[in-house]
């Protein structure tokens, strides 16, 4: 998994969040295998891999799970800023 610094969240905090918000091992499945159609049916993996910022990759995988956004940024983190495109 990679460590890139990105516009307003680090790929780190994309993983952290992974974990704490669906769990270790179901997060990292899902990141793996979901396909996202809001992101050229890619796969989290995949689109950050392509260059899509971690924070709108996270905001598509946690609508498309349906994640409420009082749980989204799980407990001690900030929503970062979203990306100027």
């Amino acid at each position: 998994m990679g460590g890139g610094t990105l516009v307003g969240m680090h790929e780190r905090e994309f993983w952290e969040l992974v974990e704490e918000v669906f769990g270790r091992t179901y997060g990292r499945s899902l990141a793996r295998d979901q396909r996202m159609p809001k992101l050229a049916n890619m796969t989290a993996v995949e689109a950050l891999d392509a260059g899509e910022e971690p924070r709108v990759v996270w905001n598509v995988l946690c609508d498309q799970m349906e994640v409420p956004d009082s749980r989204r940024w799980g407990h001690d983190h900030n929503a970062p800023p979203m990306p100027v495109r």
